[in-house]
């Protein structure tokens, strides 16, 4: 029975994507995707002041492999190296990135914008600034460059977060509706009150320690990140302990109906009333440093509703289906069957909710980054926007981030619209 089931899973799958492929616009921006992709796992190799490989006193250096192992801890450079101008060094041999230079570089030899066809103070065509520079010798198209890993990272990430914790709250509105979870009245209580405790002690007083970490390096903030879901965790679980020993009080451990799907469903509806922008603004003004992974947890708290409303829509159809009640009958508890068998079937609509909120994802971080309230230790498209802003006559630094920007929002659009026309089954022939 396993093998027809996962036979029948190939022969979907397999017909999803021919009918993806048949929608050309969205075979194509596809393959837009993977070149940004490419992009962003590689630009370190594409823009860097660092030689991909060089011999310098005989010895033979591989710099940005060494720059990469050193941010994650593992060796450091050798004495003579770590405060080295590598572009002025003389190398018995050595072969430098496509652009020579970093999006946080200043070359003050072509500061107040200069352009991609004014002339430049470069040693030859090697270190010609493509894309030009912005108005403190800054290379825009090492911007560009790692600007798209920036742009990749926030969507992916965000939208990953979106959806663990979308499919989630739309998946115990659509499968216990208002009137198929019952729990004593004082559990409900006890994780009322003490969520607020969890909350406030886990996340809201170490509010500080968290972005502080996530400020010094990702593997600090994650650790801080683990530490307070632990805190909230450990209080969730008092409060469950208690009321296990209180229910047994015969007022207090009366069933009630748990109406996720009222709640739920109200709660979306509020966050869905206030423009998305201003509840982000919003937030960000609270937090004292808003650095790239804190704009990615943002954005990901805020954005997970239309990917809650997909999954609610298909459970409500799944869980009357005849294999969650012979699941029902077989003795298996409702979170084995939401979890094994309910949700896995249902998941192929949010894939379209994904695609369209990767493309929000990018635009919201370029959006704040152009209004000032971006990571401001790294080039992103929105930052060389709001540049462009400040000096109208250095049109390059508005026609390059913002075609990207307007590349990629509408990439994962035609995405979105492909999954859409290849998941719908009144197409299937």
């Amino acid at each position: 029975m396993a093998a027809v089931q996962q036979n029948n899973d190939q022969s979907y799958w397999a017909y999803v994507k021919r009918q993806f492929r048949k929608k050309k616009t969205a075979l194509y921006s596809l393959y837009v995707v993977y070149f940004f992709v490419a992009v962003a796992l590689l630009a370190p190799f594409l823009a860097n002041e660092k030689p991909l490989v060089c011999k310098y006193n005989g010895h033979l250096y591989f710099p940005v492999f060494k720059e990469l192992a050193v941010g994650f801890g593992l060796g450091e450079f050798p004495r003579e190296l770590q405060n080295a101008d590598w572009k002025n060094l003389s190398y018995d041999f050595v072969i430098f990135p496509p652009v020579p230079y970093l999006p946080m570089n200043q070359d003050n030899d072509n500061i107040h914008s200069k352009g991609p066809f004014d002339e430049q103070v470069i040693p030859s065509t090697r270190w010609k600034h493509w894309f030009g520079t912005d108005e403190l010798g800054r290379d825009v198209l090492s911007g560009m460059i790692h600007g798209t890993r920036i742009a990749m990272t926030v969507g992916i990430v965000s939208m990953s977060i979106a959806s663990v914790i979308g499919i989630f709250m739309g998946a115990l509105a659509g499968f216990f509706g208002d009137n198929n979870f019952q729990v004593s009245r004082i559990r409900i209580w006890m994780n009322l009150l003490f969520l607020f405790f969890g909350f406030f002690y886990g996340f809201g007083v170490r509010s500080y320690a968290i972005t502080d970490a996530l400020g010094e390096s990702l593997g600090k903030g994650l650790v801080q990140l683990l530490l307070s879901i632990g805190i909230f965790a450990a209080v969730m679980v008092l409060a469950n302990l208690l009321a296990t020993v209180l229910k047994k009080i015969p007022a207090l451990g009366k069933q009630v109906n748990v109406p996720f799907d009222l709640v739920i469903m109200r709660i979306i509806e509020v966050l869905n009333s206030i423009p998305t922008l201003f509840l982000i603004l919003l937030i960000i003004s609270i937090v004292r440093k808003p650095n790239l992974y804190v704009i990615m947890l943002i954005i990901g708290a805020t954005s997970w509703t239309g990917v809650a409303r997909f999954i609610r829509a298909e459970l409500l159809k799944v869980r009357n289906l005849e294999y969650i009640e012979a699941a029902q009958s077989l003795g298996f508890s409702n979170f084995q069957i939401l979890f094994k068998h309910a949700i896995p079937n249902a998941l192929s609509p949010v894939l379209i909710s994904i695609a369209f909120g990767i493309a929000g994802a990018i635009l919201t971080e370029s959006t704040l980054s152009f209004l000032g309230l971006g990571p401001a230790d790294t080039v992103t498209w929105g930052q060389l926007l709001s540049y462009a802003r400040q000096i109208p006559q250095a049109w390059w630094l508005a026609i390059f981030p913002g075609f990207a920007i307007f590349i990629n929002v509408t990439v994962f659009n035609l995405i979105g619209d492909g999954l859409t026309d290849a998941l719908d089954p009144r197409l299937k022939q």
